[in-house]
């Protein structure tokens, strides 16, 4: 396909919604990190020089892969998921230590994240396995084979420790159960993070009290023709005891304290108040002020600049993981709204374009990365306004950081160039 007829064939509605999202995401750490009006906006020394540096590095990677042939990346898709599992285990031996974690390798000029690159590379490898085994996923060996390609990036990121990305990995398990894995196992996982949760709140006893007496009730009041499969059921209920049981072991001496603080601020767990207040000016802190932020811009907000809170450093990272509650506070709900909207947008519209794939690749991708863009948005803001404990990880396409913009860009375009490509079939 010649350079013209591939630009003509994009899907030029979302290129104009990841655009939005770019510029005023810059805009917004700009102002959360402007200091002297003499300051170019190109100054290296600053966040939004360096931001706007990764724009446009950004363009770059979008013409590069605009200009490769789409088999290129289904038929390397391994490799390339193979050279981000080795970064990831590179990084117990040379990574670099920011924000309690060992998720980096320092480059010098910049700080690199292979577990960004991760996510595109299992997104991609993930959705070529399905599409070579063409299969509806109901055999247990495909199910193993699939879930291991998920498995072994989170097992190498959970150590590091950043629970927060490997929460982005589990999210690609959507991809599963869009391809016909039995959404069983889906209510069988959601369960099991309910019955962790209800243990932590309300302690082992209530819970197996609880899990009796709805057991007892089921079998009550279910209908005769509504057959229960005993072995199934009974592993469901031993899985269940088990892990109820140990929650307190888990919590104790797998979870670090930073994230027992914020367990304890979630569910409200702490008693002591001494204790509770010291949570809430560490961990609580952002959130707090995050809120605080987004309360104080009203309806039209502060203004561009005029950020009282954020010109203070009252949240810290506001540029990066809580870059949301600087648009609550200088743009107001409108402001807020007109964010929540545009990604509304933007995710429907993907979901729409993964929907028309011709080719099974194509569309397994495309909800790979829409599962992936998806759990960053609702977790970045769920945090920033308190639904859920905090957990670092950024807003697609509008923190700060270069090697999230080139990969969230880079993820986003190769699934374009797949869309475009079909276009040429018809």
């Amino acid at each position: 396909m010649s350079g013209s007829s591939m630009l003509k064939k994009l899907d030029w509605v979302t290129i104009l919604l990841y655009l939005i999202l770019v510029f005023f995401g810059w805009v917004n750490i700009y102002s959360t990190t402007f200091v002297d009006a003499d300051v170019s906006v190109f100054d290296m020394s600053t966040r939004y020089g360096k931001q706007l540096f990764f724009v446009g590095a950004s363009l770059v990677f979008i013409i590069i892969i605009l200009a490769i042939e789409n088999s290129f990346f289904e038929r390397f898709a391994s490799l390339f998921y193979i050279i981000s599992i080795v970064l990831l285990i590179g990084l117990f031996l040379f990574g670099k230590k920011i924000g309690g974690a060992i998720s980096w390798y320092d480059l010098g000029f910049f700080n690199f994240q292979p577990s960004e690159l991760g996510k595109l590379t299992t997104a991609l490898a993930l959705a070529k396995y399905l599409s070579d085994i063409q299969t509806d996923l109901r055999k247990g060996k495909h199910q193993w084979y699939a879930v291991l390609i998920l498995l072994i990036p989170i097992i190498l990121i959970l150590p590091q420790p950043d629970p927060g990305s490997a929460l982005v990995y589990f999210s690609l398990f959507f991809v599963l159960f869009r391809e016909g894995m039995p959404l069983k196992y889906l209510g069988f996982a959601l369960m099991l993070i309910l019955l962790f949760v209800c243990t932590l709140k309300y302690g082992v006893i209530w819970v197996v009290i609880g899990m009796g007496i709805l057991t007892s009730l089921f079998f009550l009041f279910k209908k005769p023709q509504l057959k229960i499969p005993t072995v199934p059921l009974i592993l469901f209920l031993v899985a269940s005891l088990v892990v109820s049981l140990s929650v307190d072991f888990v919590y104790n001496n797998v979870f670090e304290q930073r994230h027992r603080d914020r367990f304890s601020l979630w569910l409200g767990l702490e008693k002591d108040p001494v204790r509770l207040e010291q949570i809430k000016k560490t961990i609580g802190y952002n959130t707090y002020q995050a809120e605080k932020a987004i309360e104080s811009g009203g309806l039209k907000g502060k203004g561009f600049l005029e950020g009282t809170r954020t010109k203070g450093d009252f949240v810290p990272e506001q540029d990066t993981d809580y870059i949301f509650s600087s648009v609550g506070e200088e743009w107001g709900f409108l402001g807020t709204s007109a964010v929540v909207l545009v990604f509304s947008l933007f995710f429907l519209r993907l979901i729409m374009l993964a929907e028309r794939q011709k080719k099974d690749f194509g569309r397994m991708y495309g909800y790979g990365i829409i599962s992936i863009l998806l759990t960053h948005y609702f977790v970045n803001i769920g945090m920033v306004i308190g639904l859920l404990p905090t957990i670092g990880i950024p807003l697609p396409f509008f923190s700060y950081g270069g090697s999230g913009l080139l990969f969230f860009t880079g993820m986003l375009f190769i699934f374009l160039k797949f869309d475009a490509e079909r276009l040429s079939e018809l």
